[in-house]
């Protein structure tokens, strides 16, 4: 797929400096926010910050010698930069193939998951470069890909966080048919020619991009701890980076989440259940950040006085 869309991207021949302004500065219009927050949320995805952590416990290392740890880090490292700028050139591919062939024109309002490869043939297919069939086993990869670190990622979670400890066979059959039922439901049972499922995938996307931060908040805040990682705490360039990122999604969508009630909730019961989701994802998130601090511990004390 990487090497196809390269082709493609190459047919097109899209303007470096802007393809590069774009990457630096990106531009997007009130009416674009949902679909960058579902890019957001389909490209991170928060199972996956658990996963990679997750991952590092498969290796088997003498964790008594500083050494071995630093090595196994080394390459851990190496193996995750190269693992997203795969996914990274392919997204970049993929977005300029399709903003540069269609985007102005009258096909760009009718594309979507269930006749985008149809539309790239048209466009960009010979005999000789089936871009349809590409398409298609693309999805099937990225649809196996998806299920298979969701399946993973809710292991490691039964396993650590839950600390259920269930037979092997048992545990995988639970994971996946958490991933895998509610999908057979959706492809038998409704039309996937009809826009909805485009709008359906989409919203899954924006979805996943507000659970990112209930990820990233407990990993940055234990990374941080020295009483927890030793002489492997991240240093603090690493962490006001994080930091920043972070809080720009809490903020992208937080405005995706005040658009989206001001602009298409209506009636006061549906506004009211709104704002309490809305209350309880924020106080979330602030448990979550003032969780294990000074503050925290006062107020827990304060608290338990009073009571």
């Amino acid at each position: 797929m990487a090497i196809s869309f390269a082709i493609m991207f190459g047919e097109t021949k899209p303007s470096g400096k802007e393809l590069l302004i774009g990457l630096v500065v990106p531009k997007l219009s009130s009416k674009t926010i949902k679909q960058a927050v579902g890019i957001v949320g389909c490209i991170i995805m928060p199972h996956n910050v658990f996963l990679h952590s997750a991952l590092v416990q498969s290796r088997k290392i003498d964790t008594k010698k500083k050494s071995r740890v630093q090595e196994a880090v080394y390459y851990y490292n190496i193996e995750s930069i190269l693992a997203l700028i795969v996914s990274f050139f392919i997204n970049i591919c993929v977005t300029t193939v399709f903003a540069k062939g269609f985007y102005g024109s009258d096909k760009a309002d009718n594309i979507g998951l269930e006749n985008a490869g149809q539309y790239l043939q048209e466009k960009y297919g010979t005999a000789l470069f089936p871009v349809l069939y590409i398409w298609a086993i693309g999805l099937l990869a990225s649809g196996q890909s998806s299920t298979i670190t969701g399946t993973y990622a809710g292991q490691f979670v039964m396993g650590g966080f839950l600390n259920l400890r269930l037979k092997k066979w048992l545990r995988a059959v639970i994971t996946r048919s958490f991933a895998i039922i509610p999908t057979m439901i959706v492809a038998l049972f409704f039309d996937t020619e009809d826009p909805t499922m485009d709008v359906l995938n989409e919203s899954l996307n924006v979805l996943q991009s507000i659970q990112i931060p209930f990820a990233l908040i407990p990993l940055i805040t234990l990374v941080s701890s020295e009483q927890l990682m030793g002489s492997f705490v991240v240093g603090p360039i690493t962490k006001v980076i994080s930091w920043i990122v972070t809080i720009f999604l809490m903020l992208i969508n937080g405005y995706l989440i005040l658009s989206f009630y001001t602009n298409e909730v209506r009636g006061a019961v549906v506004r009211s259940s709104l704002c309490v989701v809305l209350a309880v994802y924020l106080a979330f998130i602030i448990y979550l950040i003032l969780r294990n601090t000074t503050l925290y511990s006062r107020l827990r004390s304060s608290v338990s006085k009073s009571s």
